[in-house]
C-alpha cells in the first residue's frame, strides 16, 4: 500500500524516526481539502505510542477535511542546513502516514491535551490544568494513528 523509499540507503531506522517525532516541536499535517486541493497546515503536536496528537478548534478547514477524508500525512523536518558551496542541504526529516480521528471522549481529550501541554510547558501542572479547564469546552483534539513512517537524511548528514 505504501511505497518503498527510492533512496533506501538514506533511510532512517524506525527508532530514529520516533526519536525525531518525540523531540521536534512542529510539523505539517497534510489533508485532502476543499475541491480536491491539498490542505497542509503547520501544527504543534505530541507523539507517543504510535500516535500523533494535535489540538484545534471545533470548526474550520482542518475539521472539515478530516471529516471528509481521514487519511493524512504529517511531516517533521529536524534539520535543514543549507550548504551553498555544495549546492545542497544537510537535512533529516520524517513523514508519517495514517488515519486521523476526532477524539470525542472527554477523558481521552483531557489525556491528549495534557500530554501536548506537558511537552511545551513542562512542570507547570497547576497552570496547565487551569488553562485546560478554561478552554476545554471549545477544544477539539485529533489523533493520527501512524500506519507507515519513513525518515530520510541527506548525504551530507550521512557523512558527518
Amino acid at each position: 500500500m505504501f511505497r518503498d523509499m527510492r533512496r533506501f540507503k538514506q533511510a532512517l531506522p524506525k527508532e530514529q524516526c520516533e526519536e525525531i517525532l518525540r523531540r521536534c516541536t512542529s510539523g505539517t499535517l497534510a489533508l485532502s481539502g476543499d475541491d480536491g486541493y491539498p490542505y497542509a497546515v503547520p501544527l504543534s503536536y505530541f507523539y507517543g505510542d504510535g500516535k500523533i496528537y494535535f489540538h484545534c478548534a471545533k470548526e474550520g478547514h482542518k475539521i472539515d477535511a478530516v471529516k471528509n477524508c481521514p487519511k493524512a500525512s504529517f511531516c517533521v523536518i529536524e534539520s535543514d542546513g543549507v550548504i551553498p558551496e555544495k549546492f545542497t542541504t544537510a537535512y533529516r526529516s520524517v513523514i508519517a502516514f495514517g488515519q486521523v480521528r476526532i477524539i470525542d471522549n472527554p477523558e481521552e481529550m483531557r489525556r491528549a491535551i495534557t500530554m501536548l501541554s506537558d511537552k511545551y510547558s513542562p512542570n507547570m501542572d497547576s497552570e496547565r490544568d487551569k488553562e485546560i479547564d478554561e478552554f476545554f469546552s471549545r477544544l477539539c483534539m485529533l489523533e493520527l494513528t501512524v500506519e507507515h513512517m519513513t525518515g530520510k537524511q541527506g548525504l551530507e548528514m550521512m557523512r558527518q
